[in-house]
């Protein structure tokens, strides 16, 4: 519960800084040209909407929540519908942590851990789908 609570206090810093989602996935989009391939026909407006959300469940899943909206994230991102290969994730994370490290000023060792531990959690559950 200690991770989720400062996962929680870092991710509200972040969402507090404009510029949190356009710098993530400017991050997200360099990292490789499968991600960008994937991007290509995307309402970005739409899809940081979509990102705050599913942060917002990874997290809640970390703190006991069921796992439903990642099973179902997991199914969408499947092999058989959007396709998005496991290796995407760790490029995503590493992006997304490097993006927390830009506008969390406040961001700690132990809170760059705890953010490792609630992703991989719930990415987990995400990547079993492929």
């Amino acid at each position: 519960m200690k991770d989720t609570n400062r996962v929680m206090q870092s991710y509200g810093r972040c969402c507090a800084s404009p510029d949190f989602f356009d710098d993530f996935y400017a991050s997200f989009l360099a990292s490789s040209p499968a991600v960008r391939e994937k991007f290509v026909k995307t309402d970005m407006a739409a899809q940081k909407h979509l990102l705050r959300a599913g942060i917002l469940n990874l997290v809640l899943f970390a703190r006991g929540m069921p796992d439903t909206k990642l099973q179902a994230l997991g199914r969408s991102h499947s092999r058989a519908h959007l396709d998005i290969r496991p290796e995407l994730y760790d490029l995503w994370a590493a992006a997304l942590l490097k993006t927390i490290g830009q506008h969390d000023r406040q961001l700690e060792k132990q809170d760059l851990e705890a953010w490792n531990a609630v992703l991989n959690k719930g990415i987990d559950v995400i990547k079993s789908h492929y």
